[in-house]
């Protein structure tokens, strides 16, 4: 057990909480991310809101464990869903695309758990202000979504740390042990993963995008629309070299079919999010495999630095 604020906070073994990906996290994923030890969770960003409440009320079939539902404010408009999520006895909520405005007090006063997630440190601390319990601070290594004034990792979680005192999970760029442990001595309290769950065994989308992250290189990734927010970051492919040619150009406008390219396996068809850290996955593995290998490679990075000091 690695224990941290968030770790306490939310009843969990490790400081892991998988990403709330559009048609990936739902329950099939979420509940091997919850049995593993971390924090699985549920997206709404796809917007298939039924969808969402049948992958909900199935997630109590699959675990027993806690596990976490994200509201993608800009995706899903329905103020209903925020009963659903309290009526279903869900304890965690992160909050995104939106303003932590919206939802937070109703959130709260319902005894909920509520992490919203930040590009900024001007949004961190509007976030605070709301009450939030936590914030999920996102560099622009990582895949999907992004703020078109990127900002890494390795700047944005100790500055806000800085100047901030709530639990953090650190997003974007993080995939192993030897990245927890480096987001945990940045001041973190645990780490998302999005880009490492794509790619596993219970990851619903298509082999084809799976064999491409662990084919990637470091620099297989594009950042498009930069001056037509929303930003994304995703896989190289035609369709997103071409788009990344025109910072102008509207990567929403021209995202094409998701479906196609999730469980159909057409790379071409819409625009695979993907982070930079696919060119750190080697392999496709079991979820198990991977919480197991994050544990067992967070005490070595331990141990190394402790050698390095002595």
């Amino acid at each position: 057990m690695i224990k941290t604020r968030f770790t306490d906070a939310v009843g969990i073994r490790l400081p892991v909480l998988q990403a709330p990906m559009g048609w990936i996290a739902r329950s099939q994923l979420a509940s091997a991310v919850s049995n593993a030890g971390g924090m699985g969770m549920i997206e709404t960003s796809s917007g298939e809101l039924e969808n969402i409440k049948r992958e909900i009320e199935t997630m109590r079939s699959l675990t027993d464990q806690p596990f976490a539902v994200n509201i993608a404010q800009a995706f899903v408009r329905d103020p209903n869903i925020v009963s659903f999520i309290i009526d279903q006895g869900v304890k965690f909520v992160t909050t995104s695309a939106g303003s932590p405005e919206r939802f937070t007090e109703q959130l709260k006063v319902a005894g909920l758990t509520v992490y919203h997630v930040v590009p900024s440190l001007a949004a961190a601390k509007k976030a605070v202000e709301c009450g939030v319990d936590g914030l999920i601070v996102e560099g622009a290594e990582g895949g999907g979504f992004k703020n078109p004034k990127d900002v890494t990792s390795l700047v944005l979680l100790p500055l806000i740390r800085e100047h901030l005192d709530v639990p953090i999970i650190a997003a974007g760029g993080f995939h192993d042990g030897a990245t927890l442990a480096a987001a945990l001595a940045l001041g973190a309290d645990g780490i998302q993963l999005g880009t490492r769950m794509v790619a596993s065994l219970e990851s619903p989308v298509h082999d084809n995008w799976k064999e491409a992250i662990v084919k990637a290189k470091e620099t297989d990734t594009v950042f498009l629309s930069r001056f037509a927010p929303p930003a994304l970051r995703a896989l190289r492919t035609d369709r997103t070299s071409r788009l990344e040619k025109d910072p102008n150009q509207s990567g929403m406008a021209d995202f094409g079919d998701p479906k196609a390219l999730y469980f159909g396996g057409d790379m071409e068809a819409a625009i695979p999010l993907t982070g930079q850290v696919c060119g750190r996955i080697n392999e496709i593995e079991s979820v198990q495999s991977i919480l197991a290998k994050v544990e067992a490679e967070y005490e070595a990075a331990l141990q190394r630095v402790s050698g390095a000091l002595s």
